[in-house]
């Protein structure tokens, strides 16, 4: 009898190892990952989501195939990665516009920030500077004041689009300082800064890893550092908070996300590994060169980081004036 009941285990444990390997759970990741970048080409976003696939396919021994998928502040290739299976295979460099300032000033954003997505970690966090046109007759930032209101909406600036982070940084500068300058909206930061350069716009809000390569190329001027503090890379560059103490902007952040409902073994081996690419030696320093901050926190932290953030640009949005349009 006991003989008997043990039979059908048995039978099981024989049929299963006779299954073909197609029929068994397979180990992450066993096809190709694609990293979504919803911003274009040439961006410090674009140059993080580079250096971290390399890495990756280097660590999964799979292709990792960045696409940039631009338009509509991020919305678009957001809205691709909140729409797919969580198995991993898909997953976004978002940032701060993206997840915390969009909700403040998009109307019928197409995805929720938080239920829509997985934290994954936090890549780096960003600084932004206030560039100026080499044409614009002014050196310094209370030169550039005093010339905004005696030229009332004659000046503009350039930022990465409506809602975005910058776009919000920006309003809270002409908030704080009393100025009227008109926004022009980009679909990114490249070409929001490259309008700087060929005059399509006077003033621009953006990050150090698209400003200060132009800025000692001679094509434009950084005017100040839009931070509480001054920039450790550039210490002859007055921070906002100089001139104004009380100046405080939300945070400014690169990170990494998943669809949501992303497999518990499939976020960690993620997070992993992601955050050891950016500790790598090579990636940790070109992040530095060009203004960004690495962080590489775990799930739960990044999860908490992006809770705050939404708090604080929704005061900033309040305070600036901003309206979701």
């Amino acid at each position: 009898m006991k003989m008997s009941k043990l039979m059908p285990l048995a039978a099981l444990a024989a049929a299963s190892m006779g299954a073909p390997l197609s029929a068994l759970p397979q180990a992450f990741p066993s096809k190709s990952v694609r990293v979504i970048v919803p911003f274009p080409p040439a961006s410090g976003l674009d140059t993080m989501g580079r250096l971290v696939s390399i890495k990756l396919a280097d660590a999964f021994g799979q292709a990792v195939v960045v696409e940039n998928r631009a338009g509509a502040n991020g919305m678009i290739g957001s809205e691709l990665v909140a729409r797919s299976a969580p198995d991993g295979y898909t997953i976004l460099t978002g940032t701060s516009s993206t997840h915390a300032s969009s909700p403040f000033s998009i109307k019928n954003l197409s995805y929720d920030p938080v239920k829509d997505f997985t934290p994954i970690t936090a890549g780096v966090t960003t600084t932004i500077v206030l560039a100026a046109t080499n044409s614009l007759p002014v050196a310094s930032v209370r030169e550039l004041l005093e010339y905004a209101k005696k030229n009332p909406g004659k000046l503009t600036y350039s930022s990465s689009g409506t809602g975005g982070a910058l776009h919000m940084v920006a309003e809270m500068f002409k908030s704080s300082f009393a100025v009227d300058i008109l926004h022009v909206p980009y679909k990114g930061s490249a070409p929001a800064i490259m309008a700087l350069t060929t005059g399509e716009v006077t003033l621009s809000f953006n990050g150090t890893s698209e400003s200060v390569a132009l800025a000692n190329a001679g094509r434009i001027k950084i005017l100040a550092v839009a931070e509480p503090k001054r920039y450790v890379h550039l210490p002859d560059v007055p921070a906002l908070g100089e001139i104004l103490p009380a100046y405080e902007r939300p945070p400014g952040w690169f990170g990494f996300f998943g669809p949501p409902g992303l497999q518990k073994p499939v976020l960690s081996r993620l997070n992993s590994e992601i955050v050891k690419a950016l500790n790598t030696r090579d990636v940790f320093e070109k992040m530095d060169q060009i203004g960004l901050t690495v962080i590489g926190n775990t799930p739960e932290e990044f999860a908490a980081m992006l809770k705050r953030s939404i708090e604080l640009y929704g005061q900033a949005a309040k305070l600036a004036g901003v309206k979701p349009e």
